[in-house]
């Protein structure tokens, strides 16, 4: 699949239901997305990521336990996408197909064939104050790999409330404690390929020039 640069970046959505639970996933074509994502920039080229791939069939049970009870937690919490932008009714019906999706994701998480989790060395622990520097130095890696599994034919989905559950996921795969876990990425074959971009605020909305 070849894919103009300006489509990928546009047409990169998270995919939840449209994700192939059932198609092995190689290992090859994974490792090609990671030496893509390993050319994003990092702070000082540090390059302080590591990255789990995990496709064993008891540790994604697991983990899509873990992660089950964590977006149950935050779904009844009120605080979920379905519940946001109620007084807008273009908004809201966004916000409905993305809390379906995502409850969807909640339920067979530990079904997709690869979880890749993204972590970055901490060898000081995590730093006080703002820690983008720190979190921006893994982030955009795995944005590239989001890219790359996208233009092989492959759905991916930003997910971090495994996060609620780190330690017991850390212990579970032995993670050094000097390493956190930054975000994690099902990834599957999805199945149709109409994905387009997604409905945004207008960008005069948002844009500051100069100024606030």
């Amino acid at each position: 699949m070849t894919i103009e640069a300006d489509e990928l970046l546009t047409t990169t959505r998270s995919v939840r239901k449209r994700l192939d639970l059932t198609r092995p996933v190689p290992l090859d074509l994974v490792r090609e997305c990671l030496e893509i994502a390993l050319q994003a920039p990092t702070g000082g080229n540090r390059q302080g990521w590591h990255w789990i791939v995990v496709t064993d069939p008891e540790l994604r049970k697991t983990i899509g336990d873990y992660y089950g009870r964590s977006f149950r937690a935050y779904y009844e919490s009120g605080a979920s996408a379905g519940a946001l932008f109620q007084d807008d009714p273009v908004r809201a019906a966004t916000q409905r197909r993305v809390s379906e999706s995502a409850v969807y994701l909640g339920e067979h998480l530990g079904d997709v064939p690869v979880l890749v989790i993204g972590c970055i060395e901490v060898p000081g622990g995590l730093p006080q104050g703002n820690q983008a520097g720190l979190w921006g130095s893994l982030l955009p890696a795995a944005w590239s790999y989001m890219l790359a599994a996208r233009a092989r034919g492959l759905g991916t989905a930003w997910t971090t409330l495994h996060l609620a559950y780190e330690s017991e996921i850390a212990e579970l795969l032995g993670i050094p404690a000097d390493v956190r876990q930054g975000v994690l990425l099902p990834t599957a074959y999805y199945t149709g390929d109409t994905f387009g971009p997604a409905r945004r605020q207008p960008l005069d909305d948002v844009l500051h020039l100069d100024r606030w």
